[in-house]
């Protein structure tokens, strides 16, 4: 694992790209300032690094120069690459020259810096395309920030510092991503800038699996939620999840087995049902935690993250991987991209887990003020039933909290924010996850049949979850 060493300050960094006259290229920067550029012009012997700076700042000048989005948006990753993709062009076919001694890049970024009324949501997507050799092919590093300054100036200062990060550590860093990744926030700390999306892509980052990436997002407290599509391809939370319906599972995965495919398939369908639901916004969430992903020793096994996610992906599933423990936080998360219903699917020992008082002792407001998180919005449970240790099932209708909490539950079934997944399949009821893994690393194959034949197939032929043939 790569840990964090204390880098060069903001200036040094600048410097030291400014002196490498191998390192040339443009800067296009659209919507707070010219700060990344300003810190190269700053540090000294910016001549023989900056081919050009451009600010296309009004609309219709940058509609000209990139073309309009069929968005209408300027704020996205759509422009971004046309501006990268522009101005890396417009490098190697004015300066054939130099192309044989000369390593480009094009940085960019869109941004939208807080307004003078502070009423926007302050955010922006920061690229470099670069060369490691001349005339080489080049890569692609892109990123997506929340800025958390409660000032312009502010924000505008740190863009310029993490644009300085990115710049020196593609060309620094490039061998060890997690060190990349790492030193974007040099000089600056997580509660003014967060970073929600990586990508690499390009033949110096092949071996890269952007996913990894996304975990290292998550585990590095850089954000607290990261998500990946059915394809593998991360996604701005934002882009993913705007104006769905989100319908959240949330579970260990290891692997999926028919009991979970039956408790989601019926619980989506229940979920379609209910009247103010539009069944073409539907987006699917398989969310992970990074508690769900650590080992005996506290340690998250990579590989077996990406065998879960393989799966997952392979059912067609979008993957959300989350630091939120607890499910209120989950909701709260969710809630900031849409206001259409929402709905989460569980069997009845996550329930169970809800009502206990003790994983709310550090919230303030206790289990009330969690509980207005957690149902606050509008969201329903949908509950998979359960057999217990002494045979019974478990279901809506005999959960049994706590005296004093019996009012509350009472509420939560008058009000609708509980429902009972039906025609749940009673023959799957003894899967138990644990035992099935335990299964598939004793080299039998008796159990194939606890979980999906898609699957099995998947853990068969790349040997998920320690299977031997």
């Amino acid at each position: 694992m790569t840990s964090h060493i204390k880098s060069i300050g903001t200036k040094q960094k600048a410097l030291q790209i400014n002196l490498d006259r191998s390192i040339y290229g443009s800067f296009a920067e659209i919507g707070a300032g010219q700060d990344v550029a300003a810190n190269f012009f700053k540090a000294g012997g910016a001549s023989g690094t900056i081919a050009k700076t451009i600010s296309a700042y009004d609309m219709a000048f940058s509609d000209a120069i990139y073309g309009e989005e069929a968005s209408g948006k300027y704020v996205c990753e759509p422009r971004l690459m046309k501006m990268l993709n522009r101005e890396f062009k417009l490098l190697n076919v004015r300066l054939t020259e130099s192309a044989s001694e000369k390593r480009f890049f094009a940085f960019a970024d869109t941004v939208s810096a807080l307004n003078f009324q502070k009423t926007n949501d302050a955010h922006g997507w920061i690229g470099l395309r670069f060369q490691l050799t001349p005339n080489g092919g080049f890569n692609d590093v892109v990123i997506h920030v929340n800025m958390l300054d409660n000032d312009n100036i502010l924000q505008q200062q740190a863009l310029g510092v993490i644009g300085v990060n990115l710049l020196f550590g593609c060309y620094h860093y490039h061998e060890d991503p997690e060190k990349l990744l790492l030193s974007l926030l040099d000089d600056l700390s997580k509660d003014r800038i967060e970073i929600d999306m990586i990508r690499f892509e390009g033949p110096d980052f092949k071996e890269v699996d952007n996913r990894l990436m996304s975990l290292y997002l998550v585990k590095h407290g850089y954000t607290q939620a990261a998500v990946f599509g059915p394809d593998g391809k991360v996604m701005q939370p934002y882009d993913a999840l705007a104006k769905k319906h989100i319908v959240a599972v949330r579970g260990r995965f290891r692997p999926v087995t028919n009991i979970f495919s039956d408790m989601l398939k019926k619980g989506v369908a229940q979920f379609e049902q209910e009247p103010d639901v539009d069944d073409d916004k539907i987006c699917v969430l398989s969310e992970l935690t990074l508690k769900s992903l650590e080992n005996e020793t506290h340690k998250i096994d990579e590989k077996d993250f990406l065998d879960r996610v393989d799966i997952l992906c392979s059912l067609g599933q979008t993957v959300l991987i989350s630091n939120f423990h607890e499910y209120f936080k989950l909701v709260d998360f969710l809630s900031q991209f849409s206001k259409l219903k929402m709905a989460l699917v569980m069997g009845m020992p996550n329930l169970e887990y809800i009502f206990e008082e003790k994983h709310y002792a550090d919230v303030p407001g206790g289990i009330m003020s969690a509980f207005g998180c957690l149902f606050g919005q509008k969201i329903k449970l949908y509950l998979y039933p359960t057999v217990s240790t002494t045979g019974e099932i478990v279901q809506l209708k005999n959960f049994e909290p706590e005296a004093h909490l019996k009012g509350l539950f009472q509420y939560l079934l008058d009000n609708e924010k509980l429902a009972e997944i039906k025609n749940y399949d009673e023959k799957l009821m003894n899967i138990r996850t644990d035992q099935v893994l335990e299964l598939i690393q004793s080299g039998t194959d008796e159990w194939a049949q606890y979980v999906p034949k898609s699957v099995a197939k998947l853990i068969k032929e790349h040997s998920l979850f320690g299977y031997k043939a």
